[in-house]
């Protein structure tokens, strides 16, 4: 069975390598050559950001009989991109949706709807603030708090880094990791850089939500809790 699989989250390498090991013809689409360095040697993988009709013609091209959306829960522009193009040809749609974490903590979060909102609240703040939210919000921080006061967690790319530059975040203040991270070492990396604000996703399990916020919150730091998009 041809199955167009779109996503570099946890999920979706997981999910490819089953459907990879079951004998299926499988094609993985990711945003970058990072994501695609993530996934089982043998898969078939497409690299590079794709708009509604990009993807929509890559459907026709490949003519899959199965697409799968296992893309990131906050990349909402994707899903109603991918639903669009397979819904226009007809194709049958599955997606892996990341399960949203439940837990009495998230009422010690103070919560935002987007970046921007999360930006805001900052602007009441003092003291040292963990970015653990990609680095493509970066600027919407950097233009509400000072900079200096700024650490970003990213991942380890030339485009992450280039985009902490962009922001006037200081080199010294970039960790550039892959995660997820135990709790232990998020708690090694808030004693050691004083953080006094957390921001971050509801990234779910996966994402390790409670192993960043739950030591957070036991060292007084405020955490700002991103809301995840909903999904029609």
């Amino acid at each position: 069975m041809r199955i167009l699989l779109f996503g570099g989250t946890t999920e979706g390498r997981k999910e490819a390598l089953r459907l990879h090991r079951a004998g299926e013809d499988v094609t993985v689409c990711v945003t970058s050559d990072y994501a695609a360095q993530l996934l089982p040697e043998g898969i078939r993988v497409l690299t590079g950001a794709m708009d509604g009709d990009e993807m929509r013609r890559l459907m026709a091209r490949l003519e899959p009989e199965a697409v799968v959306d296992a893309t990131h829960p906050y990349a909402l522009r994707a899903t109603e991109n991918i639903r669009a193009a397979a819904g226009a040809l007809g194709i049958p749609l599955r997606r892996i949706a990341r399960p949203q974490t439940e837990g009495g903590w998230r009422g010690a979060c103070r919560r935002a709807g987007d970046a921007a909102c999360a930006a805001a609240l900052l602007a009441g703040t003092q003291g040292n603030v963990l970015l653990t939210t990609g680095s493509h919000t970066l600027g919407a921080f950097a233009a509400a708090a000072d900079p200096s006061r700024l650490y970003a967690r990213v991942l380890p790319t030339a485009e992450a880094l280039s985009l902490c530059a962009a922001a006037g975040i200081p080199a010294s203040h970039v960790i550039a990791m892959q995660g997820p991270f135990s709790r232990a070492l998020n708690a090694a990396l808030y004693d050691q850089l004083g953080i006094a604000v957390l921001v971050t996703k509801d990234g779910g399990r996966e994402g390790g939500v409670e192993e960043k916020v739950l030591p957070a919150l036991e060292r007084g730091i405020g955490v700002i809790l991103i809301e995840r998009p909903g999904e029609a």
